[in-house]
């Protein structure tokens, strides 16, 4: 995989891609700030690392009476983990990965210094839940950029290398790594638990991001009557679709299946219509995350 993209400078994609950055960057940064980091939740990556060590370090310098910066320990991680990781997996990781990830430690650490370390809302459920939508979001921002997020991420993608171990295992592997040392170092179950909550809700808000909120479906219908389905479907709905030529399992009858992609509410149209015509039909409705093409999403983003 090849996270290096190129942009035409000050195109509308350049500056696109720069403002996903910069407001992704802002709203991971506050995602920590306000939720996270006041309740010692340490949602891995290095991040949740700098909130352990800042934590273990408070009251140990007298520049620092707090605690060393959270994102200056992110960003003291981050950036030899790019250059091990451009040795040894090669210049997968842009200048857009790097500004995303310095972004992110300064948004951070400036916001500390304005806000402090109390929390917006004491109760850690909430702020666990607020805090992985923010981080999610922000995180989804910045992939949509083609840019990384750095940190966990490279050591997993470094692991997997070495190992038959797929990427997306050895990211939960990394993060669960780093919830079990905020354990040993806080000696405090929930921490632990409200992390793990904070690491589900931002993968899912992630995919959301990236992939957007559809509620569009994906059908299989097979029927006799495929010749009326199909005309219901291009002259009432205006919808295209697939025929598929198909043998049935139990009799080895040759069947015709029509694949096609509608909205939610034209699936009920579709089946009270199919019910008239022909009641022994069947149908499989399935959930589309996203749909790219003619009628729907356009496959190139303007």
């Amino acid at each position: 995989m090849n996270y290096i993209t190129k942009e035409k400078v000050f195109s509308k994609q350049w500056f696109q891609v720069w403002a996903l950055i910069i407001v992704g960057s802002f709203v991971l940064a506050s995602g920590f700030v306000f939720f996270i980091d006041p309740h010692r939740i340490a949602p891995g990556g290095v991040y949740g690392i700098g909130i352990i060590v800042h934590y273990l370090t408070e009251g140990l310098f007298s520049w620092a009476p707090e605690g060393l910066p959270i994102g200056g320990v992110g960003l003291a991680l981050n950036i030899p983990l790019t250059i091990i990781g451009i040795k040894l997996l090669g210049p997968r990781f842009g200048i857009k990965t790097v500004i995303g990830f310095t972004l992110t430690s300064i948004f951070i650490d400036v916001q500390h210094w304005f806000f402090g370390y109390d929390p917006l809302v004491d109760d850690v459920l909430l702020s666990s839940i607020f805090g992985g939508l923010l981080i999610g979001f922000g995180l989804g921002l910045i992939f949509k950029s083609k840019a990384t997020s750095g940190g966990s991420d490279i050591i997993a993608m470094i692991i997997a290398k070495y190992t038959r171990l797929s990427l997306g295992q050895l990211m939960i592997y990394v993060d669960s790594a780093i919830v079990l040392i905020a354990l040993a170092a806080f000696k405090d179950w929930k921490i632990p638990l409200y992390s793990w909550i904070v690491i589900y809700i931002t993968g899912k808000v992630i995919d959301m991001t990236i992939q957007g909120v559809s509620y569009d479906k994906s059908l299989f219908i097979i029927s006799n009557k495929y010749e009326e389905i199909r005309e219901m479907l291009i002259n009432d709905l205006e919808r295209g679709g697939t025929l598929i030529n198909g043998i049935g399992m139990y009799k080895g009858q040759e069947k015709k299946i029509i694949f096609t992609n509608v909205s939610r509410r034209e699936v009920h149209m579709i089946r009270d219509f199919i019910v008239t015509v022909d009641p022994d039909a069947f149908i499989t409705v399935i959930n589309a995350n996203e749909i790219l093409g003619n009628g729907f999403k356009p496959i190139l983003e303007e």
